[in-house]
């Protein structure tokens, strides 16, 4: 039997008696270890060898797990201030007790909720108490940290857990490893030589002339070749054309603005207080650079100011609460595209609009939620708005259903709600089609007059924020939010979903 050099070396090198890590082929054959895995799994194919695959988790101590393994973990060093302070015989105020322990901030915390969990003691009504029988040089957590430290074997369960604190990364690995057949140990018996043959027709071959010359190897027209995943529209792109063609169809014209504006675009000219809690960091991204505006309207300011101040109408009271110009002033990522509608609604973007009118966008929205199942930190919103006289909620649903319809959803339901900028107010929900859950989809409302009156408008608007995930999860059926984007995406749902108009 004739082999490549390179597969003949690969087979020279493994063993028959237990699986040889790629690494291991590599640094015998002087090969690199790309090589050593095509020629393994040419080798494969060929029936000589058979090639493993295990995932190994290499597991890294946080800069947190680096200090609790010099300092002690905080449940460990509260124990011991409290044997100091004699909790072992009668219970002791946690306060003072904690004050000896040396914790800052975050560790007080972490300290007492996992000293009862580990059998130190208990705490009860601001006492606490500490078991005599607690061995902490027996604490597994604290025994793993320093075996991770020297590249050491720790359990899993205990793996986890230092996971689940923060105190470890874990990185995952795949490891090949090649292991002779019968077949390959019967072809090494009875001899392999190396082969002459080219395997590739190289630039240089055809420069020189010296294709002519050689002897290419054998081309194996039976041999499996990989399914070629060729590129398409991701399902949430595809999606947002939809939703497009769906608006466009329906009179609509498309807005456009800056993903980064104003918290007077954003909030203020929505009739957000300055005060609510959804304008603090803790809901928005602020900008530092730029930190704020100087190019707003002062016309239309002072009109948003003594509005958020005074109220509107006879019957206006306003907010009574803080207001100050350089807030509004103040650059933040944009947390809802209302601040596009704000812009075309007050003609600062096209002009004066005359009734009736028609526009809507599609855009990403930024937001500091917490990551789960249906929240992302970025994503996309379907902001639309309808300006015409004499308005009502009949129209407001009757247009969800004409555009939830063309999705195939004809469930859509209406729940009243409450936001400082509509009144009424309505809530939109969905019916999950694999779950049968019901899923929030969208706000929506008609515009109060503190909102319309300052921007000029005296007729009646209508206008929703509706989500395109959620649209996306009612008509493909997916559960996760980050099954279609972000890190952790389904490559296979992906690129397997068939996107239908």
């Amino acid at each position: 039997m004739e082999l490549p050099q390179r597969e003949l070396a690969v087979l020279e090198a493994a063993s028959a008696d237990e699986p040889t890590p790629i690494a291991e082929l590599a640094s015998a054959t002087g090969q690199k270890p790309e090589t050593v895995t095509g020629a393994a799994f040419d080798l494969e194919e060929r029936g000589l060898v058979s090639v493993t695959e295990d995932t190994v988790a290499d597991v890294e101590l946080t800069e947190e797990g680096k200090r609790y393994r010099e300092v002690g973990l905080p449940e460990v060093r509260l124990y011991a201030a409290a044997l100091d302070a004699g909790a072992d015989e009668d219970p002791v105020s946690m306060g003072s007790v904690l004050g000896d322990a040396d914790l800052d901030g975050p560790e007080v915390d972490i300290a007492l909720s996992n000293y009862a969990r580990k059998g130190y003691g208990e705490i009860e009504h601001g006492d606490l108490s500490a078991d005599p029988d607690a061995d902490p040089d027996v604490d597994d957590e604290a025994a793993a940290l320093d075996a991770i430290a020297a590249d050491d074997p720790i359990d899993d369960e205990v793996r986890e857990t230092l996971e689940r604190r923060d105190l470890v990364v874990v990185h995952e690995r795949t490891v090949r490893s090649v292991t002779l057949t019968d077949d390959g140990v019967d072809a090494l018996i009875a001899g392999v030589s190396a082969t002459e043959a080219v395997g590739q027709l190289t630039p240089e071959m055809l420069a020189s002339g010296e294709w002519a010359d050689v002897e290419f190897a054998d081309y194996n027209v039976e041999a499996d070749a990989e399914t070629p995943s060729s590129g398409k529209t991701h399902v949430l792109r595809a999606t947002a054309e939809r939703v497009k063609d769906v608006l466009v169809g329906m009179g609509f014209e498309e807005m456009e603005g800056p993903h980064a504006d104003s918290e007077f675009w954003i909030n203020d000219a929505l009739f957000m207080p300055q005060d609510h809690p959804a304008r603090t960091h803790w809901d928005q991204f602020a900008l530092s650079e730029p930190s704020e505006v100087d190019d707003l309207p002062d016309d239309l300011l002072e009109r948003v100011e003594d509005a958020h101040r005074e109220g509107v109408g006879q019957d206006g009271d306003g907010y009574h609460s803080p207001w100050t110009e350089e807030m509004a002033r103040g650059v933040d990522l944009r947390g809802h595209t209302t601040s596009l509608s704000m812009r075309y609604l007050s003609g600062e973007a096209v002009g004066d609009l005359e009734p009736p009118q028609r526009y809507f966008s599609v855009e990403k929205v930024y937001r500091n939620d917490t990551l789960d199942a249906t929240h992302l930190l970025e994503f996309f919103q379907i902001e639309g708005w309808v300006m015409a006289e004499n308005l009502s909620v009949r129209d407001l649903m009757g247009t969800f259903t004409e555009f939830y319809s063309q999705f195939g959803i004809e469930d859509v339901r209406f729940k009243p709600h409450y936001n400082p900028y509509t009144e009424p107010s309505f809530e939109l929900f969905g019916t999950h089609p694999r779950t049968g859950e019901v899923i929030e989809i969208g706000n929506s409302g008609l515009f109060r007059p503190e909102v319309l009156e300052p921007l000029g408008v005296e007729c009646d608007v209508m206008a929703w924020g509706l989500a395109l995930e959620r649209l996306l999860m009612l008509t493909h059926g997916f559960e996760d939010i980050r099954d279609v984007h972000g890190t952790l995406a389904d490559i296979d749902f992906l690129r397997n979903t068939e996107v239908v108009y």
